[in-house]
């Protein structure tokens, strides 16, 4: 008789594309001795309806109550909660079945936010994904990030502007917060200065944005906020030539496809855990992090604010835009 194990993260984009290997080395480990389902907020589950490792999605809607008999019907062996919340534990405490839940480390991050105090293990967070699943004697294959879509969201790249079909960058604009988001000019300023043309990335709420930037760089940047699903845009992200982002889920996505990228923090550090993870055989060079490091005021926020703090956002005003430049050149010749 199977397994069946409940896998538990509601959200968002990122964080769940971060749980990919434990589904992955789950799913290949264990083989067809295991039912993989997967909880997670309804308006994220295009992350995941194409991975093959899960055999059922359960989304949550609007009430978590709603769905809490399907859930009883299937009487799990094992809850692996990658989540960690107060949702998570309504969900064990009334399934009442065997719980392996992750360790957030939310005061060793509020210490590092409030009083710079850095007692972060240097661990990723899918190794710490990894070791929440450890009780399964399943161990991290170093393969990386998984992400997949179905054909019918492929773009096809002869769609685009012309000068774009022989290659381009993307440049991931959005941000859940302002103080993760490189002010305009600056991101003017690396799309003029970039050898090839520009593919701006981004939700409807950076649409204005976009056309703001496209309208100064001309032909040279394409306007994609808002545009295109989220399996659209991977199948975009996945075509580029290299990925210019901050730290937003597009930008493990990317990470997914094995691309090329430069990471731009401001207001969050990698310390957090969460920056792109490749295969271990990965050379170093395909990933850039750029950050301002001797910034007294990071991190700030272990998520981010509407405004700096501080006044000054100097964590994305100093950043070095030559920086980023030269890694996209170095990586589109």
């Amino acid at each position: 008789m199977k397994t069946k194990i409940l896998i538990i993260r509601f959200s968002s984009i990122g964080d769940i594309v971060l749980t990919s290997p434990v589904i992955r080395c789950i799913r290949k480990q264990l083989g067809g001795n295991v039912e993989i389902h997967y909880l997670t907020k309804d308006k994220f589950s295009s992350v995941i309806e194409a991975n093959p490792h899960i055999d059922r999605i359960i989304t949550m809607k609007e009430k978590l109550r709603d769905i809490i008999p399907e859930l009883k019907n299937q009487n799990y062996d094992h809850i692996i909660d990658l989540h960690n919340s107060l949702r998570s534990a309504f969900v064990k405490l009334v399934l009442r079945k065997p719980a392996h839940s992750f360790y957030k480390l939310n005061i060793q991050k509020w210490l590092l936010v409030n009083f710079k105090i850095n007692y972060l293990p240097d661990v990723h967070i899918v190794d710490r994904y990894m070791q929440t699943a450890g009780f399964l004697d399943v161990e991290y294959d170093g393969k990386g990030l998984d992400y997949f879509y179905t054909k019918s969201d492929e773009i096809d790249i002869k769609e685009l502007p012309e000068n774009f079909q022989k290659g381009y960058v993307a440049f991931v604009i959005g941000g859940k917060h302002y103080t993760k988001k490189m002010p305009v000019e600056k991101i003017i300023s690396i799309c003029n200065k970039t050898d090839c043309p520009v593919f701006i990335m981004g939700g409807k709420e950076d649409g204005f944005d976009g056309n703001q930037i496209a309208s100064v760089c001309g032909q040279n940047v394409f306007n994609g906020c808002g545009k295109y699903s989220l399996n659209q845009s991977a199948s975009i992200i996945r075509q580029a030539k290299a990925i210019i982002t901050h730290d937003t889920g597009l930008m493990h996505i990317a990470a997914a496809f094995r691309k090329p990228i430069v990471s731009i923090w401001g207001n969050t550090v990698p310390g957090f855990g969460m920056y792109p993870v490749f295969p271990v055989d990965t050379p170093a060079e395909i990933s850039k992090i750029v950050e301002i490091k001797d910034l007294s005021c990071r991190p700030c926020s272990k998520i981010g604010y509407k405004k700096c703090p501080k006044k000054h956002f100097k964590c994305m005003k100093d950043i070095n835009e030559n920086d980023i430049v030269e890694f996209v050149r170095k990586h589109i010749t």
